[in-house]
């Protein structure tokens, strides 16, 4: 087959807003600050710091090598760049994960994402205004969801009518390719998102306490709840795997989405220059401005104990309840209402298109598919695979797909991938792809962190999960007795969407059909 030219990231600031824009998501103002509420508070950020250094930096080193490696040897997914780094038949199935787990995430996450399109219009709207609770602002949400019957919702247009919208956005954006679609979004996005966010900082900093307030409730207060250390939590295990779980989750690394984006880089591309930008802008917005928004309205307006009972709640409790009520009683209440759940819908868009790319990638490059073709092919996929979060979001069908994929598989692959980049690959052979291109050379003792400590930590956090989570989770302890078949048709879900993947990778292979590069460059 004749050699297919390879998209390009167009310019070096639209791929780091474009790495940016996929890191920097909705747990960046949801997550973010209700786990570090509830792990120490400011404390919190020296486990936190510890895994960003020690994790999730090196990490994003690593994928963003392993990436551009691929790349130049025209892989755009992790099955053909594992096949790349190991020469073993088992490889390229081990790789599929990088592209089951952000199919998977997709499958719920632009559906959520499809919520904040929908609670930007209701506010514009005032649509909720005046329900007055957060219990009623719960009523508004699962009445939305079609969780539960109520007067505001008939049914689930309208939750259909906004995933719709939500879908046909992402898939436009996707329709232009790398250049003309995801980084053009990315140039748009992302500054507004930050304008959006630091306004709506400035104004949670300036918040004046209701009438009636009682002395713990104000932007003092508020600030001490997330950010005043207690040290006591630093000895529990479990709040430095939450902190290195957040830090995972994050930066979206050990997803496989960074190596599909690190593919479309110019073959000698400063990565880790670039990694330093991406991290650091992820957490400017997460620590800064999503550690200020959400938890200091809370608590100015419901006191410290109310805070902590919608934190302790959910982090869609926090975004979707109290916020809006918030809000509300603003000057201006439609408008900072719109411009929240307009920050959160750009959040997760920039998020949601990289989720969906890797599996064009594989259609594209491995069966010469058109890009519109693959495209239109991956959202009736995705339309179809969210048909049962949509219809059994009350029954635990979402929260299945985001334990086994959107937590516990990110673990998995993550641990996976250091051990092949730094043992089977090579740390040697790694650590000059690393440096390749380089401006800013890494520090020698990151070798030993990517061959030894880094493995280290993530296969103890898989085993500390696995001793404190797996049991619960194959035993069915906290599931209803009627929701388990909905428990297991969503592990069915996932089961058969690896087995569907692992069939395309064994066929692209198995064919020859990648007509961008069917055997590896000699200068590996």
């Amino acid at each position: 087959m004749t050699s297919l030219p390879r998209e390009r990231w167009a310019t070096r600031i639209g791929l780091v807003l474009a790495l940016a824009g996929n890191a920097i998501g909705l747990g960046n103002f949801l997550r973010f600050p209700r786990q570090a509420a509830m792990n120490g508070g400011g404390a919190f950020l020296i486990p936190y710091l510890t895994c960003l250094l020690l994790i999730g930096i090196p990490l994003l080193w690593v994928e963003l090598s392993i990436g551009r490696l691929g790349g130049r040897n025209g892989r755009g997914h992790t099955a053909g760049m594992f096949d790349l780094l190991w020469r073993h038949p088992i490889a390229k199935y081990i790789g599929a994960l990088g592209i089951f787990i952000p199919f998977a995430v997709a499958t719920y996450y632009t559906y959520v994402e499809s919520w904040c399109l929908a609670y930007a219009v209701f506010a514009l709207r005032g649509q909720y205004f005046g329900l007055g609770s957060v219990d009623a602002m719960g009523h508004f949400l699962h009445g939305y969801q079609g969780v539960e019957q109520n007067i505001h919702f008939d049914g689930l247009t309208w939750a259909y009518g906004f995933f719709a919208l939500t879908l046909l956005a992402n898939l436009w954006v996707l329709s232009g390719g790398v250049a003309r679609g995801i980084e053009k979004l990315a140039r748009v996005a992302m500054p507004l998102l930050i304008v959006l966010a630091c306004v709506l900082a400035v104004r949670s900093l300036t918040l004046d306490p209701p009438a009636g307030a009682g002395s713990d409730q104000s932007v003092a207060a508020g600030l001490r709840f997330i950010w005043s250390p207690d040290l006591g939590p630093l000895t529990d295990p479990t709040v430095w795997l939450t902190a290195a779980g957040q830090i995972l989750f994050t930066l979206s690394v050990g997803w496989g989405i960074v190596h599909c984006y690190a593919s479309y880089m110019q073959p000698d591309e400063d990565i880790v220059t670039s990694g330093i930008q991406c991290a650091g802008l992820n957490e400017f917005v997460e620590v800064i401005l999503g550690g200020t928004i959400a938890l200091v309205a809370a608590v100015v307006f419901f006191g410290t104990a109310g805070a902590m009972r919608i934190a302790q709640s959910g982090s869609y409790d926090l975004g979707f309840q109290a916020m809006p009520l918030v809000l509300e009683q603003l000057a201006l209440p439609r408008l900072f209402g719109a411009a929240w759940f307009s920050l959160l819908f750009l959040a997760g868009i920039t998020s949601s298109v990289a989720l969906l790319q890797p599996l064009i990638a594989l259609l594209e490059e491995n069966f010469g598919w058109p890009r519109r073709r693959a495209v239109a092919a991956t959202g009736i996929a995705l339309a179809c695979a969210a048909q049962p979060v949509v219809l059994w979001l009350g029954h635990g069908y979402m929260d299945q797909l985001d334990f086994w994929a959107g937590s516990l598989g990110l673990v998995i692959f993550a641990l996976v991938e250091v051990i092949v980049f730094g043992w089977i690959f090579g740390i040697d052979r790694g650590w000059s792809e690393i440096n390749r291109g380089a401006r800013l050379r890494i520090p020698r003792a990151y070798r030993t962190v990517i061959r030894w400590i880094m493995p280290g930590m993530l296969a103890a956090i898989l085993v500390a999960w696995a001793l404190e989570r797996l049991p619960d989770e194959i035993s069915l302890a906290r599931v209803e007795a009627g929701d388990r078949v909905y428990v297991w048709l969503a592990r069915s879900y996932l089961i058969a969407l690896f087995a569907a993947i692992c069939v395309l990778v064994r066929r692209a292979y198995r064919e020859g059909s990648n007509p961008r590069s069917c055997t590896p460059s000699p200068h590996v």
